[in-house]
């Protein structure tokens, strides 16, 4: 029996064959229904400013897919204006200039070596400090300019 929606009427007893035909058709157009496993979005596009967004929604198989249009925001009002810059030609550097830059910077110490030896004796012999004095100054003309 199909599902009746005008049943049961108003002011009747309940029959119990007419009610399990109607939740057995109930149940019919339930089974009947797709069921829905996944969902994706497939496209999402930019509209006019001003235009209400949108969504379509398919179904394919058991996929629900969905294609959604929101529109941009209106133009901005321009920003602030920045600091002018200088009218030299970019990359141009005298050697003058460049001196200058780098008067007060360290020189690269990568060329002094390393002490991996260790001090044989304790405390250190009076050519192990001298050996410790050396080096000191060798890292010290290395970094000057």
């Amino acid at each position: 029996m199909p599902f009746d929606p005008n049943l049961p009427q108003e002011s009747t007893l309940v029959d119990a064959v007419q009610m399990r035909g109607q939740l057995n058709g109930l149940k019919d157009l339930i089974d009947l229904l797709q069921s829905i496993n996944a969902a994706q979005v497939d496209g999402v596009t930019t509209g006019n400013p001003g235009d209400p967004a949108a969504v379509t929604i398919t179904v394919n198989g058991t996929t629900l897919h969905f294609n959604i249009t929101l529109p941009r925001g209106d133009e901005g009002l321009p920003g602030i204006q920045g600091i002018p810059g200088n009218d030299g030609a970019p990359g141009e550097v005298t050697n003058a200039a460049l001196a200058a830059a780098i008067s007060g910077t360290s020189n690269n110490t990568n060329a002094v070596a390393t002490m991996d030896t260790a001090f044989g004796n304790d405390p250190p012999t009076l050519a192990d400090m001298e050996l410790m004095r050396a080096k000191m100054n060798e890292m010290i003309l290395a970094a000057r300019r």
